[in-house]
């Protein structure tokens, strides 16, 4: 039986549109969140950038690309995850990026390589990492396997540090709409966050964290991009998380799911360990 990437686009969207009451509930803990920063011309081209109470030459700083299925979602409805990241002493930015139907392959990755150059120039002493939950997880992937895009936006995959997939897709032939028109003009029509080989080479550290219960964006898309990491001599972190599934492996990381008791693995301290790992 052939693997579906997912079941749909709009499960995909409508799984990655996180409760905003998230945000209203999550301790502050003296961070300070600047918004609406524009990291380019365009009406997207925003980001909130949310910074811990020190930040030091050794504070990793993250863009984190939301997910939605590259038709919904925004900067504001992760500001639950920024702070829970900075309250741990992590400087995390959330760039908006170009939806369908305005925008469609590579433009969104194109919004994510400018912003995460952007932010290189801003703050160029913190060791940057890129991260991302299933849409936002393909561009991170993109942007960490694939050296083209940060260069033609005036940067280099050599300035990350690394990079955290969160449920992300990495490759698939897409077989409904709106995915086909949104991948319209990727070679082939086939979609692949790594666009040869070779590229995986020079892929920085990356940690890839999958539900094993994930019905929107399959475990074989980590379980896959672990092993060619491993045999192009990458270092990669793989874990998949029994009984979780696509939305869970972003939720667990929650200040009030963890409070409550509710996270079903340890996401928000594998990543935080990952982030804060001596480079």
């Amino acid at each position: 039986m052939a693997r579906r990437a997912w079941l749909g686009l709009p499960l995909l969207a409508a799984a990655c549109s996180p409760a905003r009451i998230a945000g209203a509930l999550t301790p502050r803990g003296g961070t300070t969140t600047r918004e609406g920063l524009a990291y380019g011309p365009l009406p997207r081209h925003r980001l909130d950038l949310v910074l811990p109470a020190t930040v030091t030459a050794r504070t990793p700083l993250v863009a984190f690309f939301h997910g939605g299925g590259w038709t919904s979602g925004g900067r504001g409805d992760y500001a639950f995850l920024a702070r829970t990241l900075a309250t741990a002493g992590i400087a995390v930015a959330v760039p908006d990026y170009r939806l369908f139907p305005e925008g469609r392959w590579p433009d969104f990755v194109e919004d994510g390589a400018r912003a995460v150059a952007w932010l290189r120039a801003e703050m160029p002493a913190q060791p940057l990492f890129v991260m991302g939950h299933s849409a936002g997880g393909f561009i991170a992937a993109a942007l960490a396997l694939d050296p083209r895009w940060l260069s033609a936006a005036g940067s280099s995959r050599a300035a990350l540090a690394g990079g955290v997939l969160l449920a992300a897709p990495i490759a698939w032939q897409p077989d409904e709409e709106p995915t086909i028109s949104i991948f319209a003009n990727a070679p082939g029509g086939r979609i692949a966050a790594v666009a040869r080989a070779e590229d995986l080479a020079g892929a920085p550290p990356l940690l890839l964290l999958h539900g094993a219960d994930d019905r929107v964006v399959g475990p074989f898309h980590s379980l896959d991009l672990a092993r060619d990491l491993r045999a192009a001599g990458r270092p990669v972190t793989l874990q998949v998380y029994p009984g979780v599934e696509h939305v869970g492996v972003l939720s667990a990381m929650a200040a009030p799911v963890r409070a409550l008791g509710l996270a079903h693995a340890p996401v928000f301290e594998t990543v935080v360990g990952f982030l804060q790992a001596p480079g």
